[in-house]
């Protein structure tokens, strides 16, 4: 699974703010919203479906990196984006530091191999340095788009 298959390139953001776990997360979740891919009706549901999977566990991966992601009924398909915070956010993670870089997956609970591709393919391109440093010095949308569609072509050496 590629990054183009579930990341919509409109509800990318690059000025993610300093704030909490909670409200980065409800920024992610309201640029979905923006783009259409999640419903106004659903759109608390899915906030607080995140919030409870961040309970279990925090999704802060290490070295900069947060994937908080869930199931959710009311998606047809796998739906992500990506935000970029220059300043970092406090996420809990398991190496204790700020969170730079941030996936959020949304999925329909009938589908979890889409769900696990798609957590695979993030880890995947995770581990490339290179990657992860273009990604953090991203400042557009565009920016974010253009590694991703690189990643997916390949264009590191993972």
């Amino acid at each position: 699974m590629k990054f183009v298959d579930f990341v919509s390139r409109e509800a990318i953001r690059t000025n993610i703010e300093d704030g909490t776990k909670e409200e980065v997360i409800r920024a992610m979740a309201a640029a979905l919203l923006e783009t259409g891919k999640v419903s106004e009706d659903q759109q608390e549901s899915i906030i607080e479906a995140i919030l409870k999977r961040e309970e279990l566990g925090s999704t802060g991966i290490g070295r900069g990196v947060a994937v908080p992601h869930t199931k959710h009924p009311s998606v047809e398909e796998l739906v992500g984006t990506v935000a970029v915070s220059e300043a970092g956010v406090d996420f809990d993670s398991l190496d204790g530091e700020k969170v730079h870089l941030l996936f959020l997956l949304v999925s329909p609970p009938d589908r979890p191999g889409d769900h696990l591709r798609a957590l695979e393919n993030i880890s995947r391109q995770l581990r490339d340095e290179t990657f992860c440093s273009f990604l953090k010095q991203s400042k557009t949308p565009d920016d974010v788009w253009q590694l991703l569609e690189e990643a997916d072509n390949n264009q590191f050496a993972s």
